[in-house]
């Protein structure tokens, strides 16, 4: 596996950046000048779980060719896993008191705990919850979309309508997961407070491992035998199929890889934000991921943490000094990519690499041939 230069430097700056953001926030006073506030390490670690969703989006559009506008319907439900756990911590700190049921379920009426609460009081059986949930959601839709060889447009306006679905579902109380208000008011986190600035800093630490952990593991897949399969699959899935493969099989394995990757960027999401709610399931954020995944430059991996990390860097900053124009700023950002940088802007690094090469070429050529 060949990982390159530019494997490295992601890693060091992910790993190396969030491990310094949690030192100065913890080893300096607030009125120092290189203290970082905590609510920079919460927007920080926000930032590397929506890296994880672009990770995730790139993995299965960039090297599958399957267009996915419903990730973050596997990202919320890693969310809600971890949710439920954290839940279950409040015990009787809660509104009401009641250390067998949460306080929604307390207000709504509910007298005792649905069956499909059962052991998320565990921490192993919550992100056990995280991976396998939406790892059986995609294997069960992969299997049926890809079995019936919907592709395209076609299979992107079902994975919406998807995530759209479970929207609606999330929003009802009798479902259990808090309805529209969603969880919140989460104390603990196994024993630590979740609200202290030491739990924040560690928690930043875990994500950019993690996310680097999966970068890792998406980097081996594309440059396995199984990745440049996928590869023909996207470019010419009919000839793929003519030599032997059967490309529904490696369609599915990618999906639902994704989908867990997605599912525990959730996970690790929601202690970080302190709620998770039915928004999460909006299919405008599946949008928004496949726009993060274009403006880093699709097929590239590193482009996808890249582009989570710029434009939602971009967002944060639009929304605090011109709310009204965020969105306005999100299109046109995608259409002046699609029109002039169709590779993202990683494609701005390969193209001045591969200028630097082609100068460098006739010039090594003519040296060779004066020492000859």
């Amino acid at each position: 596996m060949n990982l390159g230069p530019s494997f490295y430097i992601t890693i060091l700056l992910v790993l190396g950046g969030a491990m310094l953001l949690a030192v100065l926030n913890q080893m300096t006073g607030p009125a120092a000048a290189a203290h970082v506030p905590t609510y920079v390490l919460a927007l920080v670690g926000k930032y590397l779980c929506f890296a994880m969703l672009a990770l995730a989006v790139d993995l299965v559009w960039g090297f599958a060719g399957i267009l996915s506008l419903g990730h973050a319907a596997f990202f919320a439900l890693g969310g809600y896993a971890m949710g439920m756990y954290l839940m279950r911590q409040i015990g009787t700190r809660g509104v009401y008191g009641n250390a067998m049921l949460p306080d929604f379920m307390v207000f709504l009426g509910w007298k005792e705990l649905p069956w499909y609460w059962y052991g998320f009081d565990w921490f192993g059986f919550a992100m056990l919850m995280a991976v396998l949930v939406p790892a059986v959601l995609a294997g069960v839709f992969g299997w049926l979309a890809f079995r019936s060889r919907v592709t395209g447009v076609y299979l992107s306006i079902i994975t919406q309508a998807l995530t759209y679905a479970l929207l609606l579902a999330f929003f009802r109380n009798d479902m259990g997961f808090g309805g529209n208000n969603g969880m919140t008011d989460f104390k603990d986190i196994l024993g630590f407070n979740v609200q202290a600035d030491s739990t924040r800093a560690a928690l930043v630490v875990i994500t950019a491992l993690f996310l680097c952990g999966q970068f890792l593991l998406a980097r081996f897949v594309v440059d396995s035998r199984f990745g440049k399969i996928l590869v023909a699959v996207r470019d010419t899935e009919s000839r793929t199929r003519f030599l032997g493969y059967r490309p529904e099989s490696y369609k599915l394995v990618v999906w639902v890889l994704s989908a867990i990757m997605a599912g525990i960027g959730g996970a690790l999401y929601v202690p970080q934000v302190g709620i998770i709610n039915p928004s999460e399931f909006a299919p405008g954020n599946s949008i928004e991921a496949v726009i993060w995944v274009a403006v880093g430059g699709r097929g590239t991996l590193v482009g996808a943490i890249l582009g989570a990390l710029l434009v939602n860097f971009g967002k944060t900053w639009f929304t605090g000094a011109f709310p009204e124009v965020w969105l306005y700023a999100l299109g046109a950002m995608f259409i002046f990519v699609t029109l002039f940088l169709p590779r993202g802007v990683m494609g701005l690094f390969d193209r001045r690499i591969r200028k630097q090469a082609e100068a460098e070429t006739p010039a090594a050529a003519a040296a060779q041939e004066v020492t000859g």
